[in-house]
């Protein structure tokens, strides 16, 4: 029997599925999501499980997101230089560093030709995700909340870096 109440459940239901499936389309579950495009250093799926933690993986490669305030790069504060973990690309010189509250590594710049950016329009929002210019390798994202000259907060994964001091 058709009530207003049955009614008014399947609309709430079919509007839940389609928020559910929007969000979750912005998640690519398939393997390799920040390789799209040709990038000078390329290897397999298998490759890059092989070379890289799994938290590594999960964000070079699957554009994942590590928890705020664990990475002790976030707590770097030596002189040196951030490297693309997946390539070993220098990314984000330490000068360029600063502590934005927020529990990720953040910059104000990348190093010259060091990164590219797509948008990102996952998660009900829009975005702009950093990546490494060699290998695709999923970085984090930029904003527009930083400190001068740039104005700019590139907020980083730790995991998706190494550190090489000076």
């Amino acid at each position: 029997m058709l009530s207003r109440r049955n009614l008014l459940s399947g609309a709430a239901a079919i509007g839940a599925v389609s928020t559910a499936g929007f969000i979750l389309a912005g998640r690519n579950d398939g393997a390799n999501a920040a390789v799209d495009g040709v990038f000078e250093v390329t290897r397999t799926d298998a490759e890059w499980k092989r070379l890289l933690t799994p938290a590594q993986y999960e964000v070079l490669r699957r554009e994942g997101t590590e928890r705020a305030f664990t990475s002790p790069l976030d707590r770097e504060k030596r002189s040196g230089v951030f490297r693309c973990a997946g390539c070993d690309l220098p990314v984000y010189a330490s000068s360029a560093k600063f502590d934005s509250g927020t529990g990720w590594p953040s910059f104000w710049e990348a190093l010259p030709n060091a990164v590219g950016t797509k948008t990102d329009r996952k998660f009900l929002m829009t975005r702009t995700e950093v990546h490494c210019r060699r290998c695709g390798g999923h970085l984090g994202h930029v904003f527009d909340d930083g400190p001068a000259p740039t104005g700019k907060r590139h907020c980083i994964n730790g995991v998706a870096l190494t550190f090489v001091a000076a």
